[in-house]
């Protein structure tokens, strides 16, 4: 099997076939460079760089992102990953006894786990929409959300691309009728920044965070936490460094905080506007023809794979981006994944969902892959379904 033409940017193993974009990402070598001449230039005169150009030049990345996500650059910060962002969100907030904190079924582990962390910190109650999946399209989503609103809920926690299904919930909807009644919102939006298009300002969330090294290929560590304006004096980083007490006023206090948090490599951050522009030069439509092409590749594979297994798609193809899930016949998922990996050489998850012994394959779709590859998947599954259970 031949690779695409872009596959030669990536350091991937050309002997495994990686349709597993979505966990970690992959950085493309152009931006991999871009970072170690950052780092470099650090090494050179760390006191300098670190001392007084690590503002500038992070005000500057902040710039180039705060474009391309739609949103004012007052209202962005760096942190190394969303589980990050999502932890100093709700470390932040203060709640009281009898609180309830709405999320769902479908919601990331790390974050339910920090969700649930914080209820008992301040004795709140985790109250969880049941999200069908199967579902028919945004309107189930809707419904099971705003249903378990109260006069008590405080926040709600919700994914924009879930983890484990791979649905894109329908955000701004929710956003704006949570909203309406006066519930503030936190979005984990890991996967959406490089897989869909985003309008921060306009979804109108009180927060959203999201990852720079999944979809926009930026290296490992990167990644960013939007913050309404009129919630900013609430929210602190994780760790509480220099920033707290900085005397200057021409900075704002957010970004004083969080972008100096103690001692770090900043390159991860700096090789964002590189990734950005790298990955928008691929094709001659730019971003939004890259996200086109990932997402229909994902619907031809997510088609392929049903067909060969003879299962109907879970869910409307609006509500998918550059990854799907398809439905796997019962068994224990991890088995499989492992006979994918060490016999096969596919890289791909194996999901238990929602519960053992049910599970989904969830694939990804990156330009680096190509449609021949999901073929070899549904073959090699017509191999080892009847084999692994």
């Amino acid at each position: 099997m031949r690779p695409n033409s872009f596959r030669k940017h990536w350091l991937l193993d050309p002997d495994v076939i990686f349709l597993n974009h979505g966990s970690f990402g992959a950085c493309p070598q152009p931006v991999l460079m871009a970072q170690q001449a950052w780092r470099d230039r650090l090494e050179r005169q760390p006191l300098k760089f670190l001392g007084r150009e690590i503002e500038g030049l992070l005000d500057t990345v902040r710039q180039a992102l705060a474009a391309f996500v739609g949103a004012e650059p007052a209202h962005l910060a760096f942190v190394p990953n969303a589980t990050t962002g999502v932890n100093a969100v709700l470390r932040s907030l203060r709640f009281q006894p009898g609180d309830q904190l709405l999320t769902t079924n479908q919601e990331y582990n790390a974050c339910r786990n920090a969700l649930n962390f914080v209820a008992e910190q301040w004795g709140a109650e985790v109250v969880v929409a049941d999200i069908p999946f199967p579902l028919t399209g945004p309107d189930s989503v809707q419904q099971a959300v705003l249903q378990k609103v109260t006069d008590r809920t405080r926040l709600v926690l919700l994914d924009h691309v879930i983890s484990q299904t791979a649905v894109i919930l329908p955000i701004a909807r929710l956003v704006a009728e949570l909203t309406t009644q006066g519930v503030d919102t936190l979005v984990d939006g890991a996967h959406a920044p490089g897989m869909i298009p985003l309008q921060l300002e306009q979804i109108g969330a009180a927060y959203y965070t999201g990852n720079c090294h999944k979809w926009l290929c930026a290296p490992k560590g990167a990644a960013f936490l939007y913050v309404r304006g009129d919630r900013q004096s609430q929210i602190h980083p994780l760790v509480i460094s220099h920033g707290a007490n900085d005397p200057r006023s021409e900075r704002s206090r957010f970004h004083l905080e969080f972008d100096w948090m103690g001692t770090d490599d900043p390159t991860a951050y700096l090789a964002v506007p590189t990734a950005l522009e790298f990955m928008g030069s691929l094709l001659p439509g730019g971003w939004p023809a890259l996200m086109e092409r990932n997402h229909q590749l994902a619907i031809a594979a997510r088609h392929n794979l049903c067909e060969h297994l003879q299962v109907l798609p879970p869910c409307p193809d609006s509500m998918v981006g550059a990854m799907a899930t398809i439905p796997l016949p019962d068994g224990n998922a991890y088995p499989l994944y492992q006979a994918l990996v060490e016999q096969f050489s596919i890289e791909v998850p194996i999901i238990p969902f929602p519960q053992h012994p049910q599970r989904l394959v969830r694939i990804s779709a990156q330009i680096y892959n190509n449609l021949e590859e999901y073929h070899v998947l549904a073959k090699v599954f017509s191999q080892l379904l009847p084999e692994v259970s």
